[in-house]
């Protein structure tokens, strides 16, 4: 193998394999390097995303929906089954072969761009060399003209709670239980402990969400965040906001979690307990004494806007650098910086990175929240329309949810669009991609939507940002 690339990869999550085959595509000699192993000890691509995270988790999620809509919904529309039952191990091991499918997808996308895949790890080291040790065999001292790092994040622990075998887990461990817990604790009630505690409550166990904030949701909407919980405490997840956990000890094949809330200490025992308090950045080994690049105050790598790190020709994207923790977020950064390293001048829109929560109904949102426009003394007018009068989620019989457009006062620019409700994470797109443009709620009302469809939600809502909504009274004057 040459010791010498134009680009060298660490790391092969989202972020570095589109950097990766992007550098290659554009006719740069590049390297990637990863050291994920599979259970079976084989290097595999694709980052926690699609091994670990984003993937597993909506198969699961996807899975555990399609079980409450048999057991519970079907009769509403007129379909009778008999008693429906769940097998969990061979609903993991089609989670495990759609992980397979994709990462086996990497792998050809890298061989047919002619990327170099390198199966260990990486260290950054003076002068853009790079520091090879592979899983077998020795040492090696690589160099590139330019060096991408990306090596992801991994789930933050918490001495209250250690992990401990199969009963204390993160979130990976969480999406490999073998058999419905009877009680499940999860630390967190954000988006990794309300999808993990999603799946786990519609397979049958009793959830107990435990949040320390007293918030919900304090990265939503308020609005969607207060009939988000509404929903989801109607399904039967119990959370617990203002609790914060004191301690975990196993006990036999339980957990006793110690927690405080307004009434004082509270303990509950539960045959599972998930740590999803979050995600840090992964840079254990990454970087030499000497190599110049340098961490944030959180212990994220810094960089600038286009993701250039302090190093000429060293660049940073993804889970490790600032911003939210989103893997279409890395996946554009690394395109961006590619493309850069090729002489191209293209920018990410900070300002308009959608995000998701996949519960169900799912959580979507981009742009400004209400609460932030609020306390900008920004001039604003708003939008809504409810998808319990949408003629296709009636149809569908999945009515739940909001779509709000935020727009503002004066140029009608969109600001900001949250949707709770069926298909969000698709619908949020159209709201990108208006966004994108800088669109107005009146260029929304403009465009003709298809009939009978969801999107028509959103359509509704922008004609409501001016009072001009059809299939709701509006409260403003017509013009």
């Amino acid at each position: 193998m040459s010791d010498m690339f134009d680009v060298i990869v660490i790391g092969a999550g989202p972020a570095g394999y589109h950097a990766a085959i992007r550098c290659a595509q554009l006719g740069m000699k590049t390297a990637c390097i990863d050291k994920s192993l599979d259970d079976d000890g084989n290097a595999v691509l694709g980052g926690t995303c699609l091994n670990w995270g984003c993937i597993p988790s909506k198969a699961l999620l996807d899975a555990s929906h399609k079980f409450v809509e048999a057991s519970e919904h079907f009769a509403e529309i007129g379909i009778k089954t008999g008693k429906v039952s769940v097998d969990v191990p061979a609903m993991m091991a089609r989670k495990d072969q759609v992980v397979k499918g994709l990462t086996g997808g990497v792998s050809s996308l890298f061989q047919g761009n002619g990327v170099t895949a390198l199966a260990g790890s990486g260290k950054l080291l003076a002068g853009r060399q790079v520091e090879f040790t592979p899983h077998t065999g020795e040492t090696q001292v690589l160099k590139a003209e330019h060096v991408i790092l990306a090596p992801g994040s991994v789930p933050v622990e918490i001495p209250p709670a250690p992990l401990t075998d199969d009963l204390i887990v993160d979130s990976t461990g969480a999406l490999e239980f073998q058999e419905v817990p009877k009680k499940l604790g999860v630390i967190g009630a954000g988006v990794i402990g309300l999808e993990l505690g999603s799946v786990w409550n519609r397979l049958g166990s009793e959830v107990v969400l435990l949040e320390a904030l007293e918030e919900f949701l304090p990265m939503a909407d308020e609005r969607i965040a207060r009939d988000s919980l509404k929903i989801m405490r109607g399904q039967g997840l119990d959370i617990r906001l203002g609790t914060r956990v004191t301690g975990a000890e196993v006990m036999g094949k339980k957990v006793k979690v110690t927690f405080q809330d307004k009434d004082g200490e509270q303990v509950i025992e539960v045959d599972k307990l998930i740590v999803a308090v979050g995600r840090r950045p992964y840079t254990e080994g990454l970087l030499s004494r000497d190599c110049g690049v340098n961490l944030d105050e959180r212990g994220f790598l810094y960089v600038n806007d286009l993701c250039a790190t302090d190093v000429p020709n060293v660049y940073a994207v993804g889970d490790v650098v600032r911003g939210p923790m989103l893997a279409h977020k890395g996946m554009e950064e690394g395109i961006m910086v590619a493309e850069r390293i090729a002489g191209q001048k293209p920018l990410v829109n900070y300002d308009a990175v959608p995000s998701v929560i996949y519960t169900h109904p799912e959580v979507a949102w981009v742009g400004q929240t209400e609460q932030q426009l609020k306390a900008s003394g920004e001039a604003y007018n708003v939008g809504a329309f409810p998808f319990a009068a949408s003629g296709r989620a009636l149809a569908a019989n999945d009515t739940q949810g909001t779509v709000k457009i935020l727009a503002d006062a004066e140029t009608d620019r969109i600001l900001g669009v949250h949707i709770l409700g069926p298909q969000a994470s698709e619908l949020i797109a159209q709201a990108v991609i208006a966004m994108e443009f800088d669109a107005s709620a009146d260029d929304l009302g403009l465009t003709m939507f298809a009939h009978p469809t969801l999107s028509e939600a959103l359509h509704e809502a922008a004609l409501g940002v001016a009072g001009h909504a059809i299939h709701m009274v509006n409260r403003k004057k017509r013009q």
